[in-house]
């Protein structure tokens, strides 16, 4: 069963535009990452999808229901948690989930079950009477999980979910999300710009300015990249750019400060280049391809060079 579907979905702000003809379907219990810089169209899509934005162009389904015609409907079937927090710091955890359960018309022996439910789930139970101010980052994400559990969504849409978390924090929060994803299939699509999180997700798209450029699975997508990722850095780039490609016959991108470059046997040019152009650069680094290098070879552009949405 498809659980969100988009198709040529169009926004704009002004002449700006922040999403232009994207389209992509998300298999019920899959987790699905959106990857992009800083003004590439996550952030839209996201506010799109919540019912946040009205849709201008195209159209999008949430479990078979019209985003446009049935935003109602569609609220109740999804849940939510945005990138800046939404606790009430002078609140303990369980007043946080009774008054978010409120807004959802739960009440009584209903709410104080689905509460015990979704603490049990993010094993906070005992920190049921604890201010949300005084809990970490951490915590604090899974009080934010718990309050749009409660209502027992069937898809879940998380805007830079491990945004302030430190890596132990942001570990504890993906095991959760697994478990959510085996123990009651929900389906969960997130947001982000880092490149860890993206690889944890079953599948992903890639989005810059506004434009869906690339789909699938993250091992898939790497596979866009062909051999190893070569990357030089150092002064005169430009000029050893010319040599590179005129002497060595080497396709160069030139991205930002530093060079880069893809090739089968990785090893061997990269011993070549520093013997044949030794004293010309203050750095070789040599990887497999990453998401950041499929971002690069499609967009020219490093993911932390985009504008801010």
């Amino acid at each position: 069963m498809t659980a969100v579907s988009v198709q040529e979905l169009e926004f704009r702000y002004g002449e700006r535009v922040a999403l232009n003809n994207v389209s992509f379907q998300i298999p019920s219990g899959e987790i699905f990452g959106v990857l992009g810089p800083n003004g590439g169209g996550k952030s839209t899509l996201f506010r799109v999808l919540s019912t946040l934005l009205p849709i201008q162009g195209g159209n999008a389904e949430v479990m078979g229901l019209d985003v446009k015609q049935r935003a109602d409907a569609v609220r109740r079937a999804i849940g939510v948690t945005f990138q800046s927090p939404s606790l009430d710091l002078k609140l303990t955890v369980i007043e946080n989930l009774k008054v978010q359960g409120h807004l959802y018309g739960l009440f009584g022996r209903t709410l104080r079950e689905r509460c015990g439910v979704v603490m049990e789930q993010l094993g906070i139970v005992d920190r049921a009477g604890d201010l949300a101010e005084r809990l970490s980052g951490g915590l604090k994400r899974r009080v934010e999980i718990a309050k749009c559990l409660l209502h027992s969504p069937q898809v879940l849409l998380m805007d830079e979910p491990s945004t302030g978390l430190d890596p132990g924090a942001r570990y504890d929060l993906w095991q959760i999300l697994f478990k959510l994803r085996k123990e009651s299939n929900v389906t969960i699509l997130i947001t982000t710009h880092l490149m860890e999180e993206a690889d944890l997700c079953d599948r992903l798209c890639i989005l810059d300015e506004g434009n869906l450029i690339a789909e699938g699975p993250p091992d898939e997508l790497r596979n866009l990249v062909g051999g190893d990722s070569l990357l030089i850095e150092g002064q005169n780039l430009p000029e050893l750019s010319k040599d590179l490609e005129a002497e060595l016959t080497l396709e160069v991108q030139q991205v930002g400060g530093s060079l880069r470059i893809e090739h089968q046997d990785g090893h061997q040019l990269l011993s070549q280049i520093a013997t044949r152009y030794a004293g010309r650069f203050t750095r070789l680094t040599l990887g497999k391809p990453s998401l950041e290098d499929v971002f690069i070879k499609l967009t020219g552009r490093t993911l932390d060079a985009g504008e801010t949405e």
